[in-house]
Formats: C-alpha cells, sequence, structure tokens
C-alpha cells in the first residue's frame, strides 16, 4: 500500500527528541539560538582573522558560510590534495558571539548545546567558561552539557570560535583536502535542548519486515529508582499498531530493551515508504517524567553473497546518484524546502537511491528521503585521506546515533576511494542494532564491489567476479557528457546482469558558487564542480530526461512506429520491485501537428483517454490495449504516458505511423530560368535564387527584393576522432588529447558537370561531382518551394557525416521544430526526447559557466521540419526521411575543451552524429552505442525550402 499522508511531525527533524517549546514538563524543549537554515537566521557579532572584512567586530547571519557573508577566503579543497597543514590554505578563524536568555524554569534541568554543523574546529564558551573539548570534523552534531554553565532568567553569553583548518591532520586529509569547495563557519542550526532530570537520551530501533521489532532506549542518567520505558506505535493515520510495549528498568540501570511482534505491518521500501510513529514515555513510577517520539519503518537488508542486494527479500537493484549538500547562493547551508526540492527531482528522474557524498547531510534530507522514498548510503567523510581512529570513533557514533532510525537508510560508507580508517569499520555496528551493511566505495568489502568509473568492457569484467558489483561512481558526469550518454548501454548490462546491485552516477548537481566577491559570478572552480544533471540552480540538462526515460519501471516495449494493422495492443514491462502495474495509471492522446508556416508550438490533441494498468506483477511482462478510435489513423501522432501510484509521470512515448506528408507546399504562379556568365539565376514569385556555376552550390538568395544570406552548400561534411585510423581503431601513439579533437576529413571534392532546364512549370539545377557528394538536384517549384535531392557515398568509418549549409550564426534569433526535442542528442543519448512541435530562443551557454537550457545549438533526432527565425526574416527547411538528424550549428564545449572540439557545420542534415564522452572515459570505452559508425554505400536525402524576408 502506498502512502500519500505525512506523519505531522512535531520533533523538526531531530532524531528521538520531542521539539515542543515549554508548555508540558515532560517533553523535551527546544529553543533556537541561531535560525533554522538559509533565509531563517539569526544574527550574532563576528569577527574574523584573515580574507575579506577581517579584523574587525560586526555580524553575521547563523547558520551561514561565511564566505557567503562576505568574510574570508574562497578556497576549493583539491588544490592543496595530500597536504594537512600546507602553505598559503585559507585559514581563518572566525570568533562568534551572541546573548540570549534561557527560561527560569530551566533551572532544575539538564540543558546541552547542539550544533548540528560547523566548519571546522569548533571551541565553545559560555558565560566565559569552557563547554568542553574542542570538536574537530565539520559534517557532525556536537552537543555540550552546559546545565552548570548557564545563568537562568537572566542574560548569557555564547562565545565560539571556528577555525576553518583543523589542527588535526586528519581531519584536514579527510575532509578539506578534496574534490568539492571548503567553507568555514557555523553552517547549521544551534540550539538548546532542556531535559527533565530523568530523561530519554536517545533510541535505537529494528524493525524488521516480518514485524519483529526491538528498541535500545537509553536513559541520560543510571536510574536510581525502579522506573519502566512504555512505547506507543501508530501508523500513520493515527491508529494504533499491536499493544504498548513496556520494560522496566532495574536501579542502576541506563538502558531498556522493548521488543514486540506485530502483524500485518505495512513496509517500508522505496516505492513504498509507509511510516510508522512511535512515542516513548518514561515513568517513575506512576509518573509520566519524560517522552520522546520518532519515526521508523518495517524493512529489513540483506546482502545475499555472490547474488544480490535484497529489500524486504526481494533483489533490488540501485538506480541512484551522488549528492552534495548545496546552494549557489547558500554553500552548505540549507534548509527544508531545498532538502526536500533535492529529493524530490532524484524521484523526479526515476531513480530510487542517493549516496550521501562524502558527508552526512542535513537531517531534512533524510526525512525527505524516509517520506519520499530513497535508499541512501550514508557516508562518514574522508574523500582519499581519512580520519585516525580517536577523531573516527567520535564522528561515526555522531553519525550513527543521529541517524539510525531512518528506514531510508540502508547503508553505512566508511569513507571514499581510499578515504577508509579500516580500524573504524566495526564501529557502526556499535550504535545501529540494525547491523546496516558497511561499504567501501570503490573497493570491495563484505561482499560488495563498489570499483568506480569502469569503462564498458571493464564493467563486463568486474560482473565476472565472485562478488556483488554496484559501482558507487559511474559515468562521471562533465558539461553535457556522462550521464545520460552511454545510461541506457550500460544499464541493459547491470539490469540484466545476476550479480549486479545497480549503480550511482557522479554527480546530481553542478557544485557552482555564486561568488559574493565577484558580483554573485557561478564559480564552478573550472571543469571541476562542474559535473551535475542539473545546473547549481536545478537547471535540467538534457540527461535529466536521458535517465528518467531509461530509468522508468514501466516500459512500454512498442517500435515507435505502428503498422496499419495495429489493434491499440501495448507490450509493457513492469520494472517495479514492489509495485503492480495495476497501481499505476496510463493516459493516452491522438494529435495532429500544426504547419511550419503557422507559428505554433506543440499540438492539437484529437482524442484522449485514461486506464488502470493492468494486471502485472513486478518483474514481469504484459499488455495493454488502448480503446482507440477506428480512424485513429488521420491523426499524427499517438502519446502515452504512465504514471505512477500517486499519480506523477514516470515517462511519456510517442507513436507515429506512415503518412506521407509534404509540410511545405508549392504555390501558384511561374518559375523563371535566367543564365549568366557564372550563375544561374532562378525566381519564382518574389523568390530569387542564384547558382553557382563553378561549384553548384546556392550564393545567394533574395525575397520580395531583399537579401536573405543562405548559401554555402550543400557541402559533404564527414569527421572523426583525431585519434582513430583508417580502421576505427585508436592510434596508440596519437598525440595526448586527440580523442577530444574532432577533424573534419579532407576529400577532395570537384564539379564535374552542372546543367538547369526549365520544363514543366518548375526550374531544375542538376549538378554532378567527383568525389564523395555525387549529385545535387535543385528543383525549384511555384510559390518559392526549392526541393534538394542529394546523394553521397562514402565508405570507411566515421564519427559526423552529412550535408550543411552556410547561414550566419549571428543573425539566428529562434527555431521552432516538429522532432524529438527539446534536448538535443548525442549518438549515445537517443533517450529522453518526445516527438512534438518545440520552440527554442537562441542561447549559446559556455558548460559549466552559464546554464541556460535546452541549448539551442547540437543535434536534433527524428526532425520533420524546422522554422528558423532571424534577423532578415524566416527560413524553413522540411525533411523527407525523418530518421535522420538536424544540424543545428556546432555544440559548444566548455572553455577548457575537454569533451569535444567538432567541425563548424552550420546548419546541417547528418545521417552520422557522434557520441559524446564523460569526464573519465573516452566514448569508445562507453559502450556499443558509443562507437563510431562504419558506413559503405549511396546515401540520398530529401530536404524543402522556404525563404520569406521581413
Amino acid at each position: 500500500m502506498i502512502r500519500s499522508k505525512r506523519i505531522n511531525r512535531l520533533f523538526l527533524g531531530l532524531a528521538s527528541v520531542f521539539v515542543v517549546w515549554g508548555v508540558k514538563a515532560q517533553e523535551t524543549e527546544i529553543q533556537y539560538l541561531s535560525g533554522k537554515g538559509y533565509q531563517d537566521t539569526k544574527e550574532w557579532e563576528f569577527k574574523i582573522s584573515g580574507g575579506r572584512k577581517s579584523g574587525e567586530w560586526s555580524t553575521i547571519s547563523v547558520p551561514s558560510v561565511w564566505e557567503q557573508e562576505g568574510f574570508g577566503k574562497y578556497q576549493y579543497g583539491i588544490k592543496f590534495y595530500g597536504k594537512p597543514f600546507p602553505d598559503g590554505i585559507a585559514d581563518e578563524v572566525g570568533q562568534y558571539k551572541y546573548t540570549f536568555e534561557v527560561p527560569k524554569a530551566w533551572e532544575n534541568k539538564l540543558v546541552r548545546i547542539v550544533f548540528d554543523g560547523s566548519m571546522t574546529d569548533t571551541e565553545v564558551r559560555v558565560n566565559g567558561r569552557s563547554a568542553g573539548d574542542k570538536h574537530q570534523g565539520a559534517f557532525y552534531r556536537f552537543k555540550y552539557d552546559i546545565t552548570d554553565l548557564l545563568k537562568y532568567g537572566k542574560e548569557n553569553l555564547l562565545e565560539v570560535t571556528v577555525s576553518k583548518e583543523s589542527s588535526n591532520a586528519s581531519v584536514n586529509l579527510a575532509e578539506r583536502r578534496a574534490d568539492y569547495w571548503n567553507f568555514g563557519g557555523i553552517f547549521r542550526p544551534v540550539f538548546l535542548e532542556a531535559f527533565p532530570a530523568k530523561f530519554i537520551d536517545r533510541t535505537a530501533i529494528d524493525a524488521q519486515a516480518n514485524g519483529q521489532f526491538r528498541a535500545e532506549v537509553f536513559l541520560g542518567h543510571a536510574s536510581a529508582d525502579d522506573m519502566k520505558v512504555v512505547a506507543t506505535v501508530k501508523d500513520e493515520e493515527g491508529q494504533s499498531l499491536g499493544q504498548p510495549m513496556e520494560q522496566s528498568i532495574t536501579a542502576g540501570g541506563d538502558k531498556v530493551v522493548l521488543e514486540s511482534a506485530f502483524e500485518g505491518v505495512d513496509l517500508w521500501t522505496a516505492e513504498t515508504p509507509s511510516l510508522y510513529h512511535i512515542q516513548f514515555s518514561l515513568y517513575d513510577g506512576d509518573e509520566l517524567v519524560h517522552q520522546v517520539d520518532d519515526r521508523f519503518g518495517f524493512r529489513t537488508i540483506e546482502l545475499k553473497e555472490s547474488d544480490g542486494i535484497y529489500i524486504n527479500g526481494q533483489r533490488v537493484l540501485m538506480k541512484g546518484v551522488n549528492k552534495h549538500s548545496f546552494w549557489p547562493e547558500s554553500g552548505r547551508t540549507l534548509n527544508k524546502e531545498l532538502n526536500y526540492a533535492d529529493a524530490k527531482l532524484i524521484k523526479e528522474m526515476n531513480m530510487n537511491a542517493v549516496r550521501l557524498s562524502h558527508y552526512p547531510s542535513d537531517p531534512e534530507f533524510l526525512d525527505a528521503c524516509d517520506e519520499l522514498g530513497l535508499y541512501v548510503l550514508h557516508e562518514l567523510g574522508g574523500w582519499h585521506g581519512h580520519y585516525d581512529e580517536a577523531i573516527g570513533m567520535e564522528l561515526v557514533e555522531s553519525l550513527v546515533t543521529r541517524d539510525v532510525n531512518h528506514p531510508s537508510v540502508i547503508f553505512w560508507d566508511n569513507g571514499n576511494e581510499g578515504g577508509w580508517n579500516t580500524e573504524l569499520d566495526d564501529e557502526f555496528a556499535k550504535w545501529d542494532p540494525q547491523n546496516r551493511p558497511v561499504l567501501h566505495p570503490q573497493q570491495l568489502l563484505n561482499g560488495v564491489e563498489t570499483m568506480h568509473y569502469r569503462s564498458y568492457g571493464e564493467t563486463e569484467e568486474y560482473f565476472r567476479g565472485d562478488y556483488i558489483f554496484m559501482p558507487t561512481e559511474f559515468l562521471h558526469g562533465l558539461y553535457d557528457g556522462g550521464h545520460g550518454a552511454g545510461l541506457y548501454d550500460y544499464w541493459e548490462l547491470m539490469r540484466t546482469h545476476p550479480r549486479s546491485g545497480g549503480g550511482f552516477l557522479w554527480v546530481f548537481a553542478d557544485e557552482g558558487i555564486a561568488r559574493t566577491d565577484q558580483d554573485g559570478r557561478i564559480d564552478n572552480q573550472g571543469n571541476y564542480g562542474a559535473d551535475g544533471i542539473v545546473g547549481p540552480h536545478h537547471e535540467k540538462e538534457g540527461s535529466f530526461f536521458t535517465i528518467k526515460e531509461v530509468w522508468s519501471p514501466v516500459m512500454v516495449m512498442q517500435e515507435d512506429e505502428l503498422s496499419p494493422d495495429f489493434d491499440g495492443t501495448f507490450p509493457v514491462e513492469n520494472r517495479y520491485d514492489f509495485t503492480n502495474l495495476d497501481a499505476c495509471t496510463f493516459e493516452w492522446s491522438l494529435g495532429a501537428f500544426y504547419g511550419p508556416e503557422t507559428g505554433e508550438s506543440g499540438h492539437k490533441v484529437i482524442k484522449s483517454g485514461e486506464l488502470n494498468g493492468p494486471d502485472v506483477a513486478p518483474h514481469e511482462s504484459g499488455e495493454i490495449t488502448l480503446p482507440l478510435p477506428a480512424d485513429w489513423e488521420a491523426a499524427d501522432v499517438l502519446y502515452l504516458t504512465a504514471k505512477d501510484p500517486s499519480g506523477k509521470e514516470l515517462w511519456t512515448w510517442h507513436f507515429t505511423w506512415e503518412q506521407p506528408t509534404q509540410y511545405l507546399q508549392a504555390g501558384n504562379g511561374s518559375v523563371e530560368l535566367e543564365e549568366q556568365q557564372s550563375d544561374y539565376v532562378v525566381s519564382s514569385g518574389d523568390l530569387k535564387v542564384t547558382f553557382s556555376k563553378e561549384n553548384g552550390q546556392i550564393v545567394a538568395v533574395k525575397e520580395g527584393g531583399s537579401t536573405i544570406s543562405f548559401g554555402g552548400g550543400p557541402r559533404f561534411v564527414a569527421a572523426r576522432r583525431g585519434d582513430r585510423t583508417l580502421d576505427g581503431t585508436v592510434d596508440p601513439d596519437f598525440e595526448k588529447g586527440m580523442d577530444r579533437i574532432y577533424k573534419a576529413l579532407d576529400l577532395e571534392q570537384e564539379l564535374r558537370a552542372i546543367t538547369a532546364e526549365e520544363k514543366d512549370g518548375q526550374v531544375t539545377v542538376k549538378a554532378s561531382y567527383f568525389g564523395p557528394l555525387e549529385e545535387v538536384v535543385w528543383t525549384i517549384q511555384p510559390g518559392g518551394l526549392v526541393q534538394l535531392d542529394y546523394t553521397y557515398r562514402y565508405n570507411g568509418v566515421v564519427e559526423l557525416m552529412g550535408v550543411s549549409f552556410d547561414y550566419p550564426e549571428e543573425k539566428v534569433k529562434a527555431i521552432r521544430w516538429l522532432g524529438e526535442g527539446p534536448y538535443r542528442s548525442w549518438q549515445n543519448r537517443i533517450h529522453g526526447t518526445t516527438l512534438d512541435i518545440w520552440g527554442n530562443d537562441y542561447n549559446d551557454p559556455i558548460p559549466g559557466e552559464s546554464f541556460t537550457y535546452p541549448e539551442f545549438k547540437g543535434y536534433f533526432h527524428d526532425w520533420h521540419w524546422a522554422a528558423f527565425e532571424t534577423e532578415e526574416g524566416k527560413i524553413y527547411m522540411a525533411n523527407d526521411r525523418p530518421d535522420n538528424y538536424l544540424g543545428v550549428y556546432t555544440p559548444r564545449d566548455g572553455r577548457d575543451a575537454l569533451l569535444y572540439t567538432l567541425p563548424q557545420t552550420g546548419l546541417a542534415v547528418f545521417d552520422v552524429i557522434p557520441g559524446v564522452r564523460n569526464k573519465v572515459n573516452a566514448t569508445d570505452l562507453v559502450g556499443p552505442s558509443s562507437q563510431p559508425q562504419h558506413v559503405s554505400g549511396k546515401k540520398e536525402g530529401r530536404v524543402y525550402f522556404k525563404f520569406k524576408a521581413h
């Protein structure tokens, strides 16, 4: 059963703490000294030792990273990789002061001050006295008992000293010499918690899929009297589950274990995130002295050797992504809205898992994962360096005890890529009664190999090992490479292999900071932080939709061209793990497309309907039959949308059928031919086109007396990677970087003959060539319709091939087109687009520096027509063979050109387009769909043009 209601949580994200502001003595009382996150802050006094605004007292928002408040110096960690105490590091020290009052009624309570996160070394004083030992480790909750330091009912002074760099070498190597931004400051909330004299300190829950329940309840102090704990469980609707649990605590004890067995429980999974509410009550005799609340889910995690990951007895593949805690304006300071937005966007891509790279997240993000349904790999900090044992033990305790009751957490990660202190592996279980598996990301541990960034071939080899293979990072994104490019190939390999655990893409979002010292410029530290599926402000790149389609848990397995005898029945696959398709719905619609000269985008819906999904169990196949009208073929397109049980779109497929359509039409009037010394000039109404006798190409276009600067085509274009030999292999002696440079083939092309004739009311200009472009036939029809038929022949290996035309890019303003979009395609990223009429204004973003999507330039699949709005007028193109690609100028890579440099090709029609590499692997290594094409034989094409000047 999929739950739609949420528990009304009063504890505001604090595990095992019932958060109320002083109404009942038996409940924990919380007083925030800071705000609760980004855009909810309080002003504290502040002075910083170095960098911007240093040396004088002012004020700062808390919580925040001080760089985003205009203090200190920006620092990216990897510059000082491997050096614990390097010269030149940004090592500011910030001093905070804040005055506050606490109620007189708290005098008989135990009071703690809690920091949810402070970077990096933090020393705390209250009323001039130390609260305890210096805390080291940036991303972890820590707290001090300040009961004896407070003045109750009076003003108190809090002083906090935060050192951006740690005095502990291992903390610096684990946290601050990594491939991400280093910040300083109190970046998560600070609050007081007041407990009654006898209280519950924390709980640790183990609730299994069979209904077995066990909770460890820890008291704040050893019991001096006979006491007891009573726990009641309720579902999301507030209905009690089973009978209350009760257990006495003998004198001197500080822990009690509650156990029960519940029947008929709704199980927690990423598909069915069913949650339960539990209230723990501490009694001294008959007196209720303290209560705490929490949430949990019934679910079981099991690793089966050389098999897979099992949730509640069902093998599950991780469709996951790595994620930083980050927002451009606030660095690592987030709020509930941003945390939930991240989780929702991950779910929108049909993902079911997330890895917290490379440190614990805000508790609110885990709340979102619990509620929305995401499997979580929860990570102890450690990029390539690791914490020493003394510090590490404290931080593991903090990490696990804060988040142990989140059902979304299914693994603990002990560091990353060598950042493992193996002495800490057994520490997680000391605090976790569920004994969740511990992983070493990029190493084999506990039967799970998590090696990063293997090529497609290496991935096949890893699957031959006697272990579960689940890469915790793969398809390293950069700019518009990786993620979706090659994902289909990898996923077909992963989902069909019996020892696969799935995998995690790198990374969710570009880590681009809005520099307060550079007028808010987004800084990705060159190419280091520009690896996201979405941009810094969650701008969706094309791969977002590729992932959404490839990882859809419902798949329609019908080819996208329907046969004339199609009866409305579609084969479907249920790739859910726990959900029957009868819990889903399907929507369909028949549509008619507008013509290119109407100026309209989208389509007209002719008829539509909705129906329930068929009875198809998880991992099974079935059929769905649409009640299509008898004249369905009169429409242009059929759309079919699968929706999950909550009504959210999983994916929309489109289907067409053979129906010859000429989108640009001839008109009335005469067509005239004028032969000049070096040209043929053809006139049709207001259109005048000049063809060169020297090369057979258009050299001038005028419409209504105004010039449209279209010409220089068609030219045959072919290119391949600079390191590739004639037979398609890679030259081992190639110059470094040539795998990123695509060179146009230097092919001799010479006009052999050209003729022109006026016949049957139209003019034909025919050119034949020596070279790959064999023949070009221009036919100018009445009303200004220009038809181009071309033939070329090339035998060999190519990664780009077709014909191109010139039009000044600087004069183009917008495009509308009927084709698959709105995002561009690569050869290895065809999935993720939909057939429709799309519109896009001209843009030319610099990947990693500007984030306008979808990009105007690139290759567009299955195109039928295109209308370009220019400064001079409109250029219409229509395609007679929509299985090829429309080339709209040349895609732009980042300034450092780490993915590709492609030939400039203007407006083009391509039969072959390149794949795109990712940050780690060249195209040869990313799977079958990324390989160069060996072409042979004759290629023919037909394109229509119309021109309308302003």
